[in-house]
């Protein structure tokens, strides 16, 4: 996983101040070594690395944190509002023209994703309720018209083409085409080289000048490393990009591109790209990604990522079942599916607070326990998942049979279905009680 090396390193330095009584000046000097070796070590741009040690050391070596009693969660608490610092921008945000259609003009080389991140970026938009067009106006490389196409009806969102015209063409008349339609975004795809040449920039320069282009977007590889910083060093200027996406953030690369990009182009991340499907985008929050980065948890990504994937009709038929002590194996089953679109159970936990690497380092995630618990589920009768009470030895048998587990597997299922109602009971009874309780003193509620 992305930063993970960086994440340790970091994480245990943080312990190891936070657990120091008084910082002495030397202690503080081994710590900006530790910081300096580990962000060199996750390929952060080594000027990067030079101006953000001596940022956090001018301020670590400052009187209010030496004299403070926690000197170590003074200088924990500086590293993380200069990390922060580093990847943050006043523009962060995508911006909108006040005068609709927004026209977002998608920029980078051959090979970055490009294509795929346009649709995956018109699905996010449409999720906040615009209305986008995607446009083809890659004309040279074989099939992307179709490639653009084939995304577009995944995300279920239009697609503009004229065939090989000229792309500034292209671009004027699938405005025309939004304004005809009420579409308040146009996503445009351009070409993408192999490597950066004059064409390509003029081409690009001529497409902004001939439709206002509100955004710029850079879309970068980040397991490239320090490439995709002189790729998006080179687009800005040449282009004056307005911001970077970038894709793969979930891959096992240093992330020392991430760190980077911004300090040296002083142009923002806007979008991360953190998957495979076309809903694996999220809009860069710096403050997050540090905070995941120093094991203090994602708490507020969890949130949304949950809000995206709980379907909000069976949220409310659940919460009715356990009121009314119905659950049964089908609600298991339709729990676990949808526990599963969230991602791996390691990565979900990563997200809470308090958990760092080393603790999760001593935990045995098993990927196929859930394989295993749904194939027991699937093996059983309706009635049985309706009414798991009547499963008796002979019916184990079977089920333990058909799902290719033991008996000492079923069993184990039982009992834990059964504790988890149990407790499940005794949750929505505390809950109905503090639902009471409300009302008496706040009757307005």
């Amino acid at each position: 996983m992305m930063f993970e090396n960086l994440s340790d390193r970091l994480q245990s330095l943080m312990s190891n101040l936070r657990s120091k009584g008084k910082l002495s000046e030397s202690d503080i000097d081994q710590a900006m070594r530790e910081i300096r070796l580990a962000l060199l070590e996750a390929d952060v741009n080594y000027k990067v690395v030079r101006e953000f040690v001596k940022k956090v050391k001018e301020r670590a070596l400052g009187a209010d944190v030496m004299k403070s009693l926690t000197p170590g969660q003074m200088v924990v608490k500086i590293v993380n509002e200069e990390l922060i610092a580093l990847m943050s921008d006043e523009n962060q945000a995508l911006k909108t023209s006040p005068k609709p259609p927004t026209v977002i003009m998608m920029v980078g080389l051959q090979g970055a994703g490009k294509t795929t991140q346009t649709g995956k970026l018109a699905l996010h938009l449409k999720k906040k309720g615009k209305k986008p067009l995607l446009v083809a106006g890659d004309i040279y490389r074989p099939a992307a018209i179709d490639q653009l196409k084939v995304v577009g009806k995944q995300v279920d969102v239009p697609v503009f083409s004229l065939g090989k015209i000229s792309p500034v063409e292209i671009a004027k008349k699938a405005l025309d085409e939004a304004k005809k339609n009420f579409n308040d975004v146009v996503i445009i795809d351009t070409a993408g080289r192999l490597h950066i040449d004059e064409e390509l920039m003029e081409e690009l320069n001529s497409i902004k000048k001939a439709v206002d282009v509100t955004e710029t977007i850079l879309v970068v590889d980040s397991m490239t490393g320090q490439d995709a910083v002189k790729v998006a060093e080179s687009f800005n200027e040449k282009l004056d990009i307005t911001g970077i996406l970038m894709t793969k953030l979930d891959g096992d690369s240093r992330g020392g591109a991430a760190l980077s990009i911004r300090a040296v182009t002083q142009k923002p991340i806007k979008f991360i790209g953190v998957g495979e499907k076309m809903e694996d985008l999220e809009q860069f929050h710096p403050d997050r990604l540090v905070s995941r980065i120093l094991g203090m948890g994602d708490v507020l990504s969890l949130i949304e990522k949950a809000e995206r994937t709980f379907d909000k009709e069976k949220a409310q038929e659940l919460e009715q079942k356990l009121r009314e002590q119905s659950y049964d194996f089908n609600d298991f089953l339709d729990n676990i599916a949808q526990m599963k679109n969230l991602g791996p159970l390691e990565d979900i936990i990563k997200m809470l607070p308090g958990v760092n690497n080393k603790a999760l380092k001593g935990l045995n995630f098993d990927p196929k326990a859930i394989d295993r618990i749904e194939a027991i589920i699937k093996s059983m009768t309706k009635a049985e998942r309706d009414k798991p009470s009547i499963i008796n030895n002979s019916r184990k048998k079977r089920i333990a049979q058909g799902s290719g587990t033991t008996i000492g597997d079923v069993n184990k299922l039982l009992k834990q279905f059964e504790e988890t109602k149990k407790m499940m009971k005794k949750m929505g009874g505390m809950n109905k009680k503090m639902k009471k309780g409300k009302k008496k003193r706040f009757p307005f509620f």
